[in-house]
């Protein structure tokens, strides 16, 4: 049973709608926000709550189809009845659509269309469905039972078993027949009459004769009468003959001359042979005119009018762009959805005059590529921060990240932004796995309060040593920067590989227990597939092992060593694609200096 179908152009607004029930929590709003901005439709589905979504594209008139149901139904004939009523609108309003008046038209009228196909579809589904079981008593394994032995016959079945046992004596008979006896020395004897006899007529299997090869070059003797004409097939030939030669133009034919030769009649040879294909007199003006110009003019055609775009034409154009994008770093699923998305976006829509394919292609995908990069939140830290001052509390940031990616070091360096910023800074020791973490951080601190000539801010370390449970030395932290007037907790966490369950937990509870205000995940900007899997399993175990209603995820990103990867910048693509949330900062170099960290759509 569905819940809605509704459509509506690339622009939100609904231009007819058919719902079933009030539906909660906004899905269709959601797949607009999430999949059609965001340029993943390239996916099948969209799952919202306990909402399953499909759509479909018109390209030619700018409409998106969606249909709604519960995800946990199973209904087979959504994608034939989204086909089905797309192609029905558009034949039906196609010309109301395109006009000026096409957003605010009346489509009332395509309800009764609508109900009438969902019911034939569902009747039609329906009756594919799988029959009922058979009974017991009908199987073999009944047979095998007290029951099923005890139990008479049934005279089809003897009759089937007769049969059988039938067949069964006849090719036991035809395989004694195929063997004859050896007699003395080893040689098989001949067959006796008898037993030639005794042979029913449908055992006996005669011997195909091999015919002849007919090589290159030779004619068979059938062959060669089939094609002889001569007068010796018959009187039907000859009559045959006469009935032609009567039909013969007798002035077509030859004469006999004085000498009683006779003189085949000359063909008829136009004198101006060499110049027939370029004779443009009246005689042919009609006709040449309609060749040359009807091939001059689709010629100016294919070149001046609207081609449609198939997926013919496309795939060459996108596997080519899907190359290039692997080959800058892109991930290879992420280009793979990417390339759908673009293609979905395409297909039916018309190519103007002397527009190329790959041309639109290529801005088609340009676009996508702004949509998805473009910060869907604020990127205004500071403006966090001073929000959270008036609420007299600290604002928190917590840095998660695989090993080695540089959690500690990228920490430091938005600490001395923020120091630049007048800002108040607490940094809370959480890595108590790692040799060292501790004592880096202690350097760090130290070096950035002897670097600190400008701005009032203040830097702090606040540590518990090692072995200690994370989530609770982060909560005192936080208690005491509250308690000591910190604008800012930077919590730093120990590095883990999102395969490692027991660390994840700890991570989604030190999440969980303390909810910061920010979940920076710190990734290398040379990474390539692997940040699809970093990424996928770090918001998995975020929201699966919080134990919460509404699960904390990434809310952000870092890209460190950006200085190492030249034009290879495809994982910034892979993150915010991945995630759906931006990148922050870019990591240069390893000093603290301000434009080492490149900071997206704010002011450094």
């Amino acid at each position: 049973m569905l819940d809605l179908f509704t459509i509506l152009n690339k622009g939100g607004l609904v231009l007819w709608k058919h719902a079933y029930t009030s539906l909660t929590g906004s899905p269709v709003e959601g797949l607009i926000k999430n999949i059609l901005i965001e340029e993943r439709s390239g996916t099948d589905i969209y799952i919202k709550d306990t909402y399953a979504l499909k759509w479909t594209f018109a390209n030619e008139l700018d409409l998106v189809f969606v249909v709604a149901y519960q995800k946990i139904l199973q209904l087979s004939y959504i994608d034939e009845l989204l086909e089905t009523i797309k192609r029905l609108f558009i034949e039906t309003y196609k010309d109301t659509v395109v006009t000026d008046q096409g957003i605010h038209g009346d489509y009332s009228d395509f309800d009764a269309v609508f109900s009438k196909v969902l019911v034939s579809l569902e009747q039609k589904h329906s009756s594919n469905r799988a029959r009922a079981p058979r009974k017991f008593e009908n199987t073999k394994k009944f047979e095998t039972t007290l029951k099923g032995s005890q139990a008479p016959v049934s005279q089809s079945t003897a009759s089937n078993t007769k049969v059988d046992n039938d067949e069964i004596t006849k090719n036991i008979k035809a395989l004694k027949l195929q063997g004859s006896p050896r007699g003395k020395g080893g040689r098989k004897q001949p067959p006796s009459r008898t037993t030639s006899s005794t042979a029913s007529p449908s055992t006996e299997k005669k011997k195909s004769q091999k015919q002849m090869r007919v090589w290159d070059g030779q004619i068979a003797k059938g062959e060669m009468e089939a094609l002889d004409y001569s007068g010796g097939g018959g009187d039907d030939t000859v009559d045959e003959a006469l009935i032609k030669a009567q039909h013969l133009d007798a002035a077509k034919l030859g004469t006999k001359n004085n000498q009683g030769i006779y003189e085949v009649q000359d063909v008829d040879v136009p004198e101006d042979d060499e110049d027939e294909d370029y004779d443009f007199g009246d005689d042919d003006e009609d006709d040449n005119d309609g060749s040359n110009k009807g091939g001059i003019f689709s010629f100016f055609k294919s070149m001046t009018g609207q081609r449609e775009m198939t997926e013919e034409t496309l795939d060459p154009v996108l596997a080519t762009m899907k190359d290039s994008m692997i080959d800058k770093n892109v991930g290879k699923e992420i280009a793979d959805r990417l390339c759908e998305s673009v293609k979905s976006s395409l297909l039916g829509k018309k190519l103007g005059s002397f527009e190329r394919v790959s041309a639109v292609v290529r801005t088609s995908m340009e676009s996508a590529l702004k949509r998805i990069l473009t910060p869907k939140t604020s990127l205004d830290i500071l403006r966090d921060i001073e929000q959270a001052k008036s609420e007299k509390r600290p604002y928190v940031i917590t840095f998660i990240g695989v090993n080695g990616v540089g959690k500690s070091t990228n920490l430091s360096k938005v600490c001395f932004w923020l120091l630049q910023n007048n800002v108040k800074v607490l940094i809370a020791a959480c890595d108590t796995f790692r040799s060292g973490a501790v004592e880096q951080l202690r350097v760090h601190a130290r070096n950035l309060r002897a670097l600190q000539t400008s701005g009032g801010g203040v830097v702090e370390l606040f540590e518990r040593g090692y072995g200690k449970d994370s989530a609770g030395i982060a909560k005192d932290a936080i208690a005491y920067a509250g308690a000591n007037n910190f604008d800012v907790v930077l919590i730093d966490t120990a590095g883990r590989m999102q395969d490692n369950e027991p660390l994840m937990r700890a991570l989604s509870k030190l999440v969980s227990v303390n909810n910061p205000d920010k979940i920076i995940f710190v990734g290398e900007a040379l990474v390539g597939n692997e940040a699809v899997d970093q990424l996928t399993k770090f918001n998995n175990a975020l929201k699966d092992f919080s134990g919460l209603q509404n699960p904390r995820h990434i809310d952000g990103m870092i890209l460190t060593k950006f200085d190492t990867i030249d034009d290879k910048v495809g994982a910034a693509l892979t993150m915010t694609y991945i995630t759906g949330q931006p990148i922050y900062f870019v990591g240069c170099g390893q000093t603290y200096r301000k434009f080492d960290i490149i900071t997206f759509g704010t002011a450094s």
